[in-house]
């Protein structure tokens, strides 16, 4: 499907990295491996503003017979340093990570550390406006020693909520921040633990509680009975809390890949669900297999307003689809492809804006009419 509007607002070469958290301690070059997976919220005056991940990578990461990744030493002197794996011990044939042979568990190391960049845009979001370097977050603690990744912001009684994922050797956990004008935000800490991720909170309460999706990960999963709808494997879960820190799972199913679609054989939670008048509107991803990263595209379900574990409308046909002809000046910096990840919803009137990343490379905006969910 194709939009009248739909472009990149932000690509690698937007970013100065003379004002990244990590510049000036490393003894090693960095470049902007990709700008993107923005959360996406309106500003108190009226703008929009995008959470952008930063992933600044190594420009030269083999050196010396050894792969280097740099990390947050929280414990040290508060710095970042560079940690060097011998090359025997390391498959990197991804781009994005290297996995460490030897040992009974799947280890694996990144190669880039994110950050946290607010961009604020014109309030139809197809303009920057300022990228606020100043409010820029970055690791502060051993838990996010390896970076922090794919914000999603939810506004909920006046309040910011934007969850995180944070990744280190102790846990690849959820965590919260919080803000009273989306600029500002407060550490709220570990609100999921290990490998519950892609956690989106409603942009409203249900019967006084805070809802969220979440996205649990795991290496066994128990098969559905032959001829069943749905297909074993990662599904987008509900939680609900009295107070947005502590979180009790529901007790139903959410979303579930469907056996009728290779296309959901992977799947997770996408923008924070948002209230229409016929229920509450989700926009996730499902992941095709196919090479090594496999095929993302965006997809949507309409939720009951009541009780959400309930979908009353879906389609198997993609809502949106990495779009080769928006990279095209970039493609020199591609290093994956069909890849389209949205991460962000807000109302535009007649349409949604949604915010996207595009190849893990760049920040996305689409204006997508309303009817396209009536039909």
């Amino acid at each position: 499907m194709t939009y009248e509007t739909d472009k990149l607002v932000l690509i690698p070469d937007d970013i100065d990295l003379s004002q990244s958290p990590l510049a000036g301690h490393l003894d090693a070059e960095t470049y902007v491996l990709g700008a993107f997976n923005p959360g996406l919220t309106r500003l108190p005056n009226g703008n929009l503003l995008m959470m952008v991940r930063i992933a600044e990578a190594l420009r030269k990461p083999v050196f010396d017979e050894h792969v280097h990744a740099i990390r947050w030493d929280a414990e040290g002197e508060g710095r970042y340093v560079l940690d060097a794996w011998p090359l025997e011990h390391a498959d990197t044939a991804d781009p994005r990570k290297f996995t460490l042979h030897g040992g009974e568990w799947k280890v694996m190391a990144l190669t880039s550390l994110s950050w946290l960049l607010p961009v604020e845009l014109s309030a139809d979001g197809l303009e920057v406006i300022a990228l606020h370097y100043d409010k820029a977050i970055a690791p502060k603690s051993s838990l996010q020693c390896y970076g922090i990744e794919d914000a999603r912001i939810s506004h909920v009684n006046g309040t910011w909520l934007m969850t995180t994922c944070s990744v280190s050797p102790e846990r690849h956990s959820t965590t919260l921040y919080s803000s009273d004008n989306a600029l500002d935000w407060r550490f709220e800490g570990v609100v999921l633990d290990h490998q519950n991720k892609d956690m989106l909170i409603f942009e409203g309460l249900i019967n006084g509680h805070y809802w969220a999706q979440t996205r649990p990960l795991g290496d066994l999963y128990f098969a559905y009975p032959p001829g069943s709808e749905w297909r074993a494997g990662p599904s987008i879960n509900l939680a609900y809390s009295p107070d947005a820190r502590f979180w009790k799972p529901v007790d139903k199913p959410g979303i579930r890949p469907h056996a009728a679609t290779v296309a959901t054989a992977r799947m997770g939670g996408g923008a924070p669900p948002i209230l229409t008048p016929e229920g509450w509107l989700t926009l996730w991803h499902g992941v095709e297999p196919h090479e090594i990263v496999g095929i993302y595209r965006t997809y949507w379900s309409l939720l009951d307003r009541d009780d959400p574990s309930v979908t009353l409308r879906t389609q198997h046909a993609p809502l949106l689809e990495a779009n080769a002809y928006l990279t095209q000046p970039i493609d020199h910096q591609m290093y994956v492809r069909d890849v389209v990840f949205t991460t962000g919803i807000v109302d535009g009137g007649e349409h949604y804006i949604v915010a996207s990343g595009e190849a893990d490379l760049a920040c996305r905006i689409t204006h997508i009419p309303k009817s396209v969910f009536r039909s």
